[in-house]
């Protein structure tokens, strides 16, 4: 028999539970089962519960459709998003849309910012953070995309951009957020906690994060 964590088969048999028999890898040191009464050990759940979470659902509605408790979503939420890497972005001279949406934390007399940049042709998220509009919040963001030696990088009339970003990329009128305001309708549509005028937002600032991670990078 070969373990389900790290694929070896150094295993014994290790007792049984509700008459399944249990299993202990000598290598890693992990318990584990061939089959599972609870849904939550399954081993398409993770992916399911992320593909979910793109398209709107929420973490009730989730528990609801999977057949697994809400505490259960939230730590495989933040299990899932954890596992991510954030891509490395190698093209240069390129454009980008910096903005922000806002939304709630704990409740709604609480109002947060998400800041992120996307790379305006591929319309690609470069990086984001949840928190307020400081010019020492912003900076790491603005400095990650002038790593990437932008040609253009656009912004909304927030008068901390000026003295983060040269003046010779950077660019304020109109129109010029036009993309990533745009992208800001299609994440209150996909993300649920991120939807208006619903009872739906986010109890702690580390699931917001995970959400985005797993939307924007996952």
């Amino acid at each position: 028999m070969k373990c389900k964590y790290c694929h070896q088969a150094n295993t014994i048999k290790k007792g049984k539970r509700n008459n399944l028999q249990r299993y202990y890898c000598k290598d890693c040191k992990g318990y584990f089962q061939n089959n599972y009464s609870y849904k939550a050990y399954n081993s398409k759940t993770n992916e399911l519960i992320k593909n979910l979470l793109k398209e709107g659902c929420g973490i009730r509605s989730i528990s609801r459709i999977i057949n697994i408790s809400t505490k259960t979503v939230l730590s495989r939420m933040l299990k899932v998003s954890n596992q991510i890497k954030r891509p490395y972005f190698q093209r240069l001279g390129c454009k980008f849309e910096v903005y922000e949406i806002w939304s709630f934390i704990g409740n709604k007399d609480n109002v947060t910012w998400i800041t992120y940049a996307i790379e305006r042709e591929t319309k690609g998220v470069i990086d984001f953070f949840v928190g307020r509009k400081t010019k020492e919040t912003i900076r790491p963001l603005i400095n990650k995309v002038l790593l990437l030696e932008p040609n253009r990088v656009y912004t909304d009339r927030l008068n901390i951009y000026p003295s983060l970003i040269p003046k010779v990329i950077h660019k304020r009128f109109q129109y010029c957020t036009n993309i990533i305001e745009r992208n800001n309708l299609t994440l209150r549509t996909h993300i649920k906690r991120l939807s208006r005028r619903t009872i739906c937002f986010s109890k702690s600032k580390a699931y917001l994060e995970a959400h985005l991670r797993i939307y924007f990078l996952g």
